[in-house]
């Protein structure tokens, strides 16, 4: 028999993914804010069941989804994000980021569901790279601090440090949306930037993976790719997605968030791709994105 998860965040740039990747090995739901922001795109939700109108600032409509599904795992992509306006709002952040989490930690603990929720490696100031989970996060702004208040460290849960790379149905304030955006321009690329995060697929899968074989895991854990940087990132992007853009080398910025996956590979045997696989398999799943249609929700 599946599991029964609820993923919360539907909408989101992780969330929509999951949704589609996790109804494919569990009894999936996903909840939904507004219908309406994915009715174009239903082929994210088709073997789902859509709960709508779940805000993680109202608990009542949290409760109500968690009473109505009665999941065995949950898995919360909900987040107010670095590039979002609301960000700099510490009462948004702060319940969003870092109470919800926890509510969310309470309620599967009373009764015995599975938490997986999703940290970044902006808990960490980017100084020096290759963080491990032993060191103490050590940023500044409120977006790092807002996250690292809600990494939940018990038993039921298992708290992801990552970060994401990929398309979105609801805005386009992310990077990939950004470059792809760009065609026919000149953009910087950052030579010191360093990346270690995920397409958003292939976390989705790493999640399914960890679902359905590694239900020991617990606590904070990094799961992280190869160090890239954001110049070889984007140049890879560029190539494999045979667009028009020009980028420009760049030392401007200097930041190294990279995060020490070693933990994580050594107690599930996880292999990490290249980023040649990892881009071939972004490039792949693009034709996600190109399918117009209406989603109606009950």
């Amino acid at each position: 028999m599946s599991d029964r998860v609820l993923i919360f965040g539907g909408s989101g740039m992780l969330g929509h993914k999951l949704s589609q990747v996790i109804s494919h090995s569990s009894d999936a739901f996903v909840t939904l804010r507004d219908k309406g922001t994915v009715a174009s795109y239903p082929q994210f939700f088709e073997r789902a069941r859509v709960i709508d109108g779940v805000d993680a600032q109202d608990q009542q409509s949290v409760a109500s989804a968690f009473q109505e599904v009665r999941p065995d795992v949950v898995i919360n992509s909900i987040g107010v994000v670095k590039q979002l306006d609301t960000s700099n709002d510490a009462v948004i952040s702060i319940g969003v980021n870092s109470l919800f989490p926890h509510r969310l930690a309470e309620l599967c603990s009373m009764h015995g569901v599975r938490l997986i929720t999703i940290s970044t490696d902006c808990v960490f100031s980017g100084a020096r790279g290759n963080y491990k989970e032993t060191e103490n996060p050590d940023c500044v702004d409120l977006y790092g601090r807002s996250k690292m208040l809600g990494e939940v460290q018990s038993e039921n849960a298992l708290t992801i440090r990552t970060s994401i790379i990929g398309r979105q149905i609801h805005g386009s304030h992310a990077l990939l949306e950004w470059f792809l955006s760009q065609q026919g321009k000149t953009v910087k690329g950052y030579k010191k930037a360093i990346f270690t995060g995920w397409p958003t697929l292939i976390l989705s899968e790493i999640i399914a993976e960890i679902i359905a074989k590694h239900r020991d895991l617990s606590g904070v854990m990094h799961i992280a790719a190869n160090p890239i940087s954001k110049f070889d990132l984007l140049t890879l992007i560029r190539d494999k997605f045979g667009l028009n853009i020009e980028i420009e080398p760049s030392d401007h910025l200097d930041c190294n968030r990279s995060l020490n996956g070693d933990l994580f590979k050594k107690l599930t045997g996880f292999q990490t791709p290249t980023w040649d696989e990892l881009v071939s398999r972004m490039y792949e799943d693009q034709a996600s994105y190109t399918v117009p249609a209406q989603l109606s929700l009950k």
